[in-house]
């Protein structure tokens, strides 16, 4: 038993002793991730886009210009932070990263609440880039990986709730506010919302069950290389950052289409993107399920399958009826989308690795999700007519399913490895 407890010790790439965690600890911080991306995710990411027909009419950008801040942002931020993001989770756990990035998070929603030219914007999405990075799904993805294991499906579904039901909200609320207060207040007030609502369950969690550290024994942290080596992490990446790039132009651009192009009024397009943030909670809801029972691989390639069939709908966007059909199917893909990420990863190589796993997926996928909203903008502002953008997002669509296909049905052993 001496030999066998020494060995344990010294062998940086052992197993992590099981510590069975108790319930109240995994409601906390389910309930901990599913604020943080409620905040994040929901009302920054999905509530930003509702703001950016009010920046061309008021300030003459183009919709390149409006949609460059979130691509230039994340070009610049993910490459530079992003696996260094996943290298301070793995190390040090994932809980002050948190809390830094859902104060930058809020505070970028204030300051583009005064912002009056091109350059104040673009600072300000640097720091909602960066709080994105900090406290979005990186670190709540491997918060969650380490606590659940068998319900890990639904533990990250539920989490996800968070994006469906704060990106539901969003658009009602901005569009109250905006009534109520102007559009550059109720991006004030948004900000201070996503702070108060996230930063105090975040500030008493825990970073893991039964221990300060996860990264191994002896503080150090399991070999990433083996997995950059595998065919299985490059499907993995290029299938995310096609689905991603999909799903991040439809939605980036979802906002000027209905309003500027189809000349729909602020009431109706803002219950036309909460059917989709509200189906996507049935997305999320359903595919963590089917996560926790069948391969993740068919699930992840009926998701992509989904996105790839809804967007197309966008083109009979004028037919009474197509719109609410659309919502309901995209937002559905969309649920599920981001969630089957981290449960694929893991199911992959594992937990002691997620964090830099992720940290690079993540800074690929965003790059995409970047790059794609303003490449589609930009084909609109030439031609003036979204047909070409919408057929390249279909064509993403198809390629993260084609990639997905071909992943390993089994786990890919590296050293280190512990789901």
């Amino acid at each position: 038993m001496g030999c066998d407890s020494m060995q344990e010790i010294r062998d940086p790439q052992s197993a992590i002793p099981e510590v069975k965690p108790s319930t109240a600890a995994q409601i906390h911080v389910a309930l901990t991730a599913f604020l943080a991306l409620f905040s994040i995710v929901g009302f920054a990411t999905y509530g930003l886009p509702f703001f950016y027909d009010f920046m061309v009419r008021d300030f003459g950008w183009t919709r390149a210009q409006v949609t460059s801040g979130n691509a230039y942002s994340k070009l610049l931020i993910g490459p530079l932070f992003g696996f260094l993001a996943g290298w301070i989770i793995d190390r040090f756990g994932p809980r002050r990263l948190m809390l830094i990035g859902i104060l930058m998070a809020g505070l970028a929603l204030i300051g583009l609440g005064f912002i009056s030219t091109l350059g104040m914007f673009y600072l300000f999405y640097l720091s909602n880039a960066l709080g994105y990075v900090c406290g979005g799904p990186l670190p709540n993805q491997v918060l969650l990986s380490r606590w659940f294991k068998e319900s890990r499906g639904k533990a990250m579904g539920f989490a996800y709730l968070g994006i469906g039901i704060g990106g539901a909200i969003v658009p009602v609320l901005a569009y109250w506010l905006c009534r109520q207060m102007g559009w550059h207040r109720a991006l004030i007030t948004l900000g201070i919302l996503m702070i108060f609502i996230a930063f105090p369950t975040a500030y008493f969690v825990r970073e893991s069950p039964g221990a300060s550290r996860v990264s191994g024994a002896g503080g150090q942290v399991a070999a990433i290389g083996p997995v950059f080596r595998s065919p299985a992490f490059y499907l993995l990446a290029i299938g995310s950052m096609a689905s991603i790039g999909a799903v991040g132009g439809t939605m980036q651009n979802l906002k000027l289409f209905l309003s500027l192009d189809q000349k729909l009024p602020q009431a109706e397009i803002a219950h036309v993107l909460s059917l989709v943030l509200i189906s996507s909670i049935a997305g999320r809801l359903l595919m963590g399920w089917l996560a926790d029972r069948f391969t993740k691989k068919y699930v992840m390639l009926l998701i992509y399958s989904i996105v790839a069939c809804a967007i197309p709908l966008l083109f009979y966007a004028s037919t009474p009826g197509v719109l609410l059909v659309f919502a309901v199917v995209f937002g559905l893909g969309l649920g599920g989308d981001y969630m089957i990420i981290p449960l694929m990863a893991a199911e992959i190589f594992g937990v002691r690795v997620l964090g830099r796993l992720m940290g690079v997926v993540l800074t690929a996928d965003a790059m995409s999700e970047a790059l794609t909203p303003m490449f589609v903008a930009l084909i609109r502002d030439r031609s003036g007519s979204y047909a070409t953008g919408l057929s390249m997002l279909v064509g993403f669509a198809i390629v993260g399913a084609i990639a997905v296909s071909l992943l390993p049905r089994s786990t890919v052993r590296t050293p280190g490895h512990q789901e």
